[in-house]
């Protein structure tokens, strides 16, 4: 049994894909309040697509023709909206992408899940990873909010 949640996200979790090992529901909030636990409560939208999918998202949004394991999508607030909403954003994340890329770094399923929803979440929250130093600040991130979950650090492949 997953431990619970801290803050607190609403999640609108949309299973748009057929395999039927993925993680809970209850797994996927408890990594995304983590992630997002400096915002305090949020909202957040995952969907957990199929490769073509991903590939069409991908392709539309950052013109890569191929499938990609998350995506993210910031809320941005209509012009003139002057109170600050809780909803962060949508991610968009692979299931045939994760569990290809789990196997290939020999990492659990679960380990992978855990690590793309907290890095989908960093970018929703403006972290990025272009720039080395930048890539830096969010990898320490995601390696101390991975290790608070119980997983290992998700850059050491063995």
């Amino acid at each position: 049994m997953p431990e619970q949640p801290p803050a607190g996200v609403d999640l609108d979790l949309q299973i748009a894909t057929q395999t039927d090992q993925l993680p809970s529901e209850e797994e996927f909030r408890l990594w995304a309040s983590r992630a997002l636990a400096e915002q305090g409560h949020s909202e957040l939208s995952i969907r957990i697509v199929d490769a073509n999918e991903s590939q069409q998202l991908n392709h539309a949004y950052r013109g890569k023709n191929k499938a990609t394991n998350v995506l993210s999508f910031p809320f941005q607030s209509p012009p003139g909206l002057t109170i600050k909403l809780p909803f962060v954003g949508d991610l968009v994340i692979c299931a045939e992408v994760v569990f290809t890329e789990a196997a290939a770094q020999n990492k659990t399923a679960k380990a992978h899940w855990a690590h793309m929803v907290v890095h989908g979440c960093l970018h929703l929250l403006g972290y990025d990873h272009i720039e080395a130093e930048d890539a830096q600040v969010m990898e320490n991130l995601e390696i101390k909010i991975l290790t608070q979950l119980g997983f290992d650090d998700p850059y050491h492949i063995d």
